[in-house]
């Protein structure tokens, strides 16, 4: 049987594992809004359906106005009581009775599929093709060969299974359940939940529904049809016998009512499967949706022949030290595949969230949108590959939240303008992790306002950055005007402040007690001025852009020069805390004050050369045992920045190596105690780093900035040969070839709009068309040059 042959293939050669939460190592499959995680078993087969508008276990509480705290706060603060201060809006929040928290979300049913077996299995095989977004199970049973495949309609808003077997050899039976917990079936809340399961079935339909915590019922309906033989309905479940075939068609609701959705969604069904009666013909409709967007962009390292291995060998060869290279742009390809399966330009998308639309538990660890690190990650590549028609979904979700965004800034600070908490879900913008690691800092928002300001970039759609980044900065922005205060020298102080989510060494308890936030409340921490300062860079180009209030630009300006200098410690790294009353902890996983190399631009080789030193010692002094998957991935990131592609990728291998399950889902960390990352038992998936691997890989071949194009800015010395096609820079997408052995590299260029910027090549490449009128020398030096295009130029580099 073929193991795969092809980059856009995962080969697995046994089913989901994981003791207990098979979900975690199900293959997953999706359209943006419905996904589907299948397990594999042979006799006895599950699939989770999920929909990104089912949340649940969430609460809600108003937020009183406690803005009296912050001069409170400061005053402690001034008086060096750090530790007090911290605390004083936590406490303050907690003495009101507020208790928000947040929703989680969870299955919305499980296909409980029964074939029986007349012999043990062989030749066993699970696959996921990236290109179609197919999952296929398929064994022998004796002689006889079996098959299962799946997709997710991006066409139809339908799950679509077939099962197909030599003729009439097809039998067993298939229904819809409530998916049972493997930690939550005892609790009250999920009895509850189960009380209000009905599930009903006929000869070719079953259809099911719950109801959830809001009062609203959620569902399926499946529509079951043999190609020939005998099929009934047994109160839940559909009997086949004797097929060759069976096509099964679902269809979800969410927030509905099941005595209206129920025969709405039997109608669908019936009127798609008269139309489209096979699943080949479904799957075309599907295809000709999800192909353009997975074909966006695409990478192909060494020689371009992938071999056959499965995803386990892949695993096993990476535990001697280093990722194959098929296995590093395999993780390329499938990354972007989540993003795809994952969410969508449909009303009914949510952003990409940590466990995509494959979560199969009740109350998942981290499950909201926390955007103190995570969702910036899971979006960090999407323009550079071509993925930009799904950003916009980022977008509309945090502009739904702007009414809680504007009161939260008056009620905690009393403050105009926005203020973002780090972790949110569907409507709940209001503060909800009531500590104050999270309450103090007051970077979301800027943070955020970057991604805005990128889309803009990238399109070039002006009426965007006037209708919905602009708005977002102003009000960004208009927060920092109030918050903001100078200190005796004259420049802003940025307090309370937070490096997330770190404590300053000399604040760590010394008894050795484990804490996790021990005192993380500072004054001007890097991250917090770096976010400001950049922000108020792209409020002064836009404003060149499109033209904005002259008096408003000149202030932005003043506000500019009022910013304190980043501060490098005694070992020639930049400090995490400007104020020197914290000194840097090298033992965390969050890498927020390398924020101006990455993911900022403020600070590159070439217009800072010293501080930019000082940063590539700052990330090196980070201790590998309190890393996480998703932190790793981030380093890779930064060392690509600097220039450093071995030790970027040596990131990358060491993720492979302790946060990698076998369907290569990435986990937050390790479990196992191998000392290569923080210790936590539970091991959440987060599908951060399988995003942010994406990015990682991007900015070692490509990194775009204002004004620059660098190409093959930090390639691994592994890295020889290589070829992609279609990556994108702010006004146009490069295609490049590569051979470093002799010296080649051959890269077309061709702009979308009118481009002027800085080309740079690597240092080893020989480029023998100098003579080109569009390509000019630079001042900067050799491999620099000045590149003009009109929009539809092309240009070939060689």
């Amino acid at each position: 049987m073929n193991e795969g042959s092809t980059a856009n293939r995962l080969v697995m050669t046994y089913p989901a594992s994981w003791w207990r939460n098979m979900w975690r190592e199900a293959l997953p499959s999706g359209n943006g809004v419905i996904g589907a995680s299948v397990f594999g078993g042979v006799q006895e087969e599950t699939i989770v359906l999920n929909h990104a508008k089912l949340w649940h276990w969430g609460h809600r509480d108003e937020l009183p106005d406690v803005s009296a705290t912050l001069s409170e706060t400061r005053r402690l603060m001034d008086e060096e009581r750090f530790l007090e201060a911290s605390w004083q809006l936590a406490n303050a929040l907690k003495e009101q009775g507020y208790a928000t928290r947040l929703a989680s979300r969870f299955p919305l049913a499980a296909i409980r599929l029964n074939m029986p077996c007349k012999h043990a299995f062989r030749q066993y095989r699970r696959t996921l093709d990236m290109e179609t977004g197919e999952i296929t199970v398929a064994w022998k049973d004796g002689s006889r060969s079996f098959e299962r495949k799946l997709f997710v309609s991006r066409a139809d808003q339908a799950v679509v299974y077939r099962l197909s077997g030599a003729d009439g050899t097809v039998s067993g039976e298939i229904g819809l359940q409530l998916l049972p917990s493997d930690r939550f079936g005892d609790t009250e809340q999920f009895k509850e939940l189960a009380g209000t399961v009905e599930i009903h079935a006929d000869d070719q339909m079953v259809w099911y529904a719950a109801t959830n915590d809001d009062g609203t019922d959620f569902g399926a309906v499946m529509k079951v049809l043999p190609d020939k033989g005998v099929s009934s309905g047994a109160s839940e479940v559909i009997r086949f016998e004797q097929s060759s075939g069976v096509l099964i068609v679902v269809k979800t609701f969410v927030l509905g009512d099941r005595k209206k959705d129920w025969p709405r969604l039997m109608q669908e069904l019936h009127e798609l499967t008269g139309t489209y009666s096979t699943y080949d013909q479904l799957l075309e409709r599907h295809t000709e949706l999800h192909g353009p967007l997975f074909h966006s962009a695409s990478l192909e390292l060494g020689n371009g022949q992938e071999g056959t291995q499965s995803n386990e060998r892949l695993l096993l060869d990476a535990y001697e030290g280093e990722a194959p290279d098929s296995l590093i742009s395999k993780m390329w390809s499938y990354g972007r595949y989540l993003f795809i399966s994952g969410t969508s330009a449909s009303a009914d998308a949510e952003p990409f969230g940590l466990y995509g639309l494959w979560g199969g538990d009740y109350k998942l660890v981290w499950c909201h949108n926390m955007a103190n690190e995570n969702i910036q990650m899971m979006y960090w590549h999407a323009h550079v590959g071509g993925l930009e028609p799904l950003v916009p979904t980022l977008f509309r979700y945090y502009e739904g939240l702007m009414d809680d965004f504007r009161s939260n800034a008056q009620k905690l600070y009393g403050c105009r303008g926005i203020y973002i908490p780090a972790g949110t879900t569907p409507g709940v913008g209001v503060p909800n992790q009531i500590v104050p690691v999270i309450l103090n800092w007051t970077g979301a928002a800027g943070w955020l306002a970057r991604h805005y300001y990128e889309h803009f970039r990238y399109t070039g759609d002006v009426e965007f950055l006037k209708k919905t980044a602009l708005p977002f900065m102003l009000e960004t922005m208009q927060f920092y005007k109030d918050f903001l205060v100078t200190d005796e020298n004259g420049l802003y102080k940025i307090y309370p402040s937070v490096s997330p989510e770190n404590t300053p060494q000399n604040y760590m308890p010394t008894d050795g007690k484990p804490l996790a936030h021990p005192m993380p409340t500072t004054i001007n921490a890097t991250m917090d001025v770096a976010i400001v300062k950049e922000l108020l860079q792209h409020l002064i180009e836009a404003h060149d852009a499109i033209g904005v209030e002259p008096a408003a630009a000149a202030e932005w300006k003043r506000m500019l020069e009022l910013l304190p200098n980043y501060r490098v410690n005694e070992e020639g790294a930049v400090c995490e805390w400007i104020h020197p009353a914290f000194s840097d902890r090298y033992n965390h996983r969050h890498l927020s004050h390398l924020y101006p190399v990455f993911p900022g631009n403020e600070v590159t080789r070439e217009n800072a050369p010293g501080l930019f030193e000082a940063f590539d010692t700052a990330v090196r002094k980070r201790e590998i045992g309190a890393q996480s998957g998703w932190s790793l991935v981030h380093m890779a990131a930064i060392y690509a920045r600097l220039g450093d592609g071995d030790s970027a990728l040596d990131c990358l291998n060491t993720l492979t190596r302790s946060c990698l399950l076998p369907n290569l889902f990435t986990l937050h960390n390790d479990w196992r105690g191998m000392g290569i990352s923080m210790s936590m038992p539970t091991a959440p998936v987060q599908l951060d780093a399988n995003l942010g691997w994406v990015n990682a890989v991007q900015e070692l071949l490509l990194q775009v900035s204002p004004g620059m194009i660098k190409l093959l800015p930090a390639l691994p010395g592994r890295w020889s040969r290589g070829r992609l096609t279609d990556w994108r820079f702010h006004t146009g997408r490069v295609s490049m070839e590569w051979n470093r052995e002799d010296g080649t590299l051959r890269a077309e260029l061709q702009a979308h709009r009118d481009t002027q910027t800085i080309v740079k090549l690597p240092d080893w490449a020989q480029l023998h068309n100098q003579t080109l009128e569009q390509l000019k020398p630079s001042t900067l030096g050799p491999s620099y040059y000045e590149l003009r295009l009109h929009s539809g130029d092309r240009l070939s580099l060689f």
